[in-house]
């Protein structure tokens, strides 16, 4: 029998209808090859319907995956102790013959592919199968690629209704012309707290050749929200080939003087202060971890892909950050994952409040001073503990621009991690190339609870993509260096750190002055101010930071931090074009030539200011 056939006769007559209505003989083919595989008891498709939506919201409380807090639509959900973050071991990208690239993690297609389907064969027996229909950016636009969801997760089909645009309807618009990405997933055999079991046999694999991904074994977000990082590893690999980007950016306005809009994209590694950025109060999100940047008309134009916020929680507090707390004790629908639970309310590690001394958290029963396997104490929340909330319950949200069809022009781009002694505050780059090299390809970071592995190791991690890069890297930074041609107006790329500390570990920066960079780099994007030239960069002029620090935030901005702070540090900055470029030159292998003549030539001005000045040099010696 053929795919509509067979569907026909393992699906019930209401869900039949759905697919069928769909003229996709791709999907129907897609659908019945793993429905026969997963072996589910029922399968149940969800449309565009507020009701469908409302069942996948009751099956995720109904099978124990989510519980009720004591605020009106929010829940909590917990993960196995051991599936906290993303599995960067067992990710693995398909590709024929298994072939090495720089930092991926390859695997032979075939092999990978009969071991995946070995381990996925019969696992949803007993168990209700969703399948669910998404976009990627916003609907009916340049931007949108179609996704269908194959899950037995009703928490991970609840989460994407939370923070992806519904795409049944797009489906049946688009029929056969639909080119789509595919994600399968099963959280396996659950235990007794309603989590994945089996955690040695967690797969996540990446087939970049038919645009599908697999997930088993695991039911933590990073490894298991098909559309998030694992669906940009495909959109990264398609963009590449089409000469456009898919990027791990945060998308938001910054509002400048007499009413003027400017959109920044900015990509910062996990924990580096990127959704605390998109969020500062005065300013306005678009989206806070993903976005697609295309060449329109001679402008950059990006787009959010997604609707919603897989947040970190840890460390969100109402001083710092006094719009994601305020969205956290609204009645807005929210998932709490990971978190202490104690009499219906959530509690989270160092968000300024008492935290009670036991309660439930991801480690089952939990009171204060418990330890884990290993002897390791036990924190009240995860350090990768999350909220999933849609985008449309903050009230600085720009709607507008969340959903334009043709997305909005970019002013700016910025590159950010966590670097304790190189980097200054905030800088920009001479012009493109120059940026993409020297800030954005030559991005570190020390690492964070967001994967797992060693934290507070200095890790080599290039626009904030590393992770999720599905391509050469060096094909990736030329298609970077290309993008350019495609304009007519680039957008100005800056570099930011927020985490600098001085010779005695204390930090140079407050968490909020954030703020004050971007009001300046708003400001450069067109002209309002004048900057000083240094080997790496311009930067800011003492005067213009002095009075946006008592505009911005509404105080004192010393000669003495402002010269601690930009302090152009030559030993370390030369070390770090040491390092970078052997890497590239030894790991990473081929990239374009001009790569390494940009690079050259920062570090050549940089020697030359260090004959002038010495190694660690005032900023005001370049105003001289």
């Amino acid at each position: 029998m053929n795919a509509l056939e067979y569907l026909e006769k393992r699906l019930e007559k209401e869900q039949f209808e759905k697919i069928k209505a769909i003229d996709n003989p791709e999907l129907h083919e897609f659908l019945a090859r793993y429905i026969e595989l997963l072996n589910p008891d029922r399968v149940f498709v969800c449309t565009d319907s507020e009701e469908d939506e409302l069942y996948v919201r009751w099956k995720a409380l109904y099978y124990g995956e989510e519980r009720l807090l004591e605020t009106p639509g929010h829940t909590v959900h917990y993960d196995s102790y051991y599936d906290q973050a993303r599995d960067k071991a067992n990710t693995k990208l398909l590709v024929p013959g298994g072939k090495k690239l720089p930092f991926l993690n390859t695997l032979d297609r075939e092999e990978g592919l009969r071991e995946i389907h070995e381990l996925m064969k019969d696992v949803m027996k007993g168990k209700e199968l969703f399948v669910c229909f998404f976009v990627l950016g916003p609907k009916e636009s340049v931007f949108t690629i179609p996704a269908v969801q194959l899950t037995d997760s009703a928490y991970v089909a609840h989460s994407e209704f939370i923070l992806y645009r519904k795409g049944y309807e797009e489906f049946k618009r688009l029929g056969r012309q639909a080119k789509f990405l595919k994600f399968v997933h099963s959280e396996g055999e659950l235990d007794e707290r309603k989590t994945s079991r089996n955690l040695d046999k967690r797969r996540i694999y990446i087939d970049l050749e038919d645009e599908t991904v697999y997930s088993v074994n695991t039911q933590y977000g990073g490894n298991t929200i098909g559309l998030k990082k694992l669906a940009f590893r495909l959109t990264i690999r398609r963009a590449v080939k089409e000469g456009w980007l898919s990027e791990h950016m945060f998308l938001m306005r910054v509002n400048g003087p007499n009413g003027r809009k400017t959109y920044f994209t900015g990509a910062y590694p996990s924990m580096c202060g990127k959704t605390s950025t998109a969020m500062i109060p005065w300013e306005n999100i678009v989206g806070d971890d993903l976005a697609f940047i295309v060449p329109m008309k001679g402008e950059a134009r990006g787009a959010n892909v997604e609707k919603g916020v897989f947040g970190i929680i840890q460390g969100v507090n109402p001083e710092d950050d006094p719009i994601i707390w305020k969205v956290l004790h609204s009645q807005h629908e929210i998932i709490f994952s990971n978190v202490l639970i104690k009499d219906g309310k959530p509690y989270w590690n160092d968000m300024g409040i008492p935290i009670p001394d036991e309660g439930e958290n991801h480690s089952g029963r939990w009171w204060r001073g418990k330890k884990d396997e290993e002897g390791n104490e036990i924190p009240p929340s995860h350090k990768n503990a999350r909220f999933t909330v849609s985008l449309e319950a903050f009230p600085n949200v720009d709607l507008e621009a969340l959903n334009a069809p043709c997305g909005v022009k970019i002013g700016g781009m910025i590159f950010g991690g966590r670097d304790k002694d190189t980097w200054p505050p905030v800088r920009e780059a001479f012009n493109w190339k120059h940026g993409v090299v020297t800030m954005g390809a030559a991005l570190e970071s020390e690492t964070t609870a967001a994967t797992l592995g060693k934290e507070g190791v200095r890790a080599f991690n290039p626009m904030a993509i590393l992770d999720f890069m599905s391509v050469h890297l060096g094909e990736y930074i030329d298609n970077y260096l290309k993008f350019a041609e495609k304009i007519t107006e680039e957008p100005k790329i800056f570099a930011v750190n927020y985490f600098l500390r001085d010779e005695k570990g204390n930090w140079l920066n407050h968490k909020l002055d954030k703020a004050v960079w971007l009001k300046w780099m708003e400001l450069r994007v067109h002209g309002d101010v004048e900057a000083i030239e240094t080997p790496i960069g311009y930067i800011p002029k003492y005067d213009d930071l002095k009075r946006l620090f008592r505009e911005v935030l509404g105080k004192g901005y010393s000669r003495e931090d402002y010269e601690k702070q930009f302090t152009i540090r030559v030993p370390k900055l030369l070390a770090k074009i040491e390092r970078i470029e052997r890497i590239y030159r030894e790991q990473v292998g081929e990239v374009p030539g001009e790569f390494y003549r940009i690079l050259g030539e920062e570090r050549q001005r940089l020697r030359d200011a260090r004959a002038r000045y010495g190694d660690y040099i005032s900023p005001f010696r370049f105003e001289e």
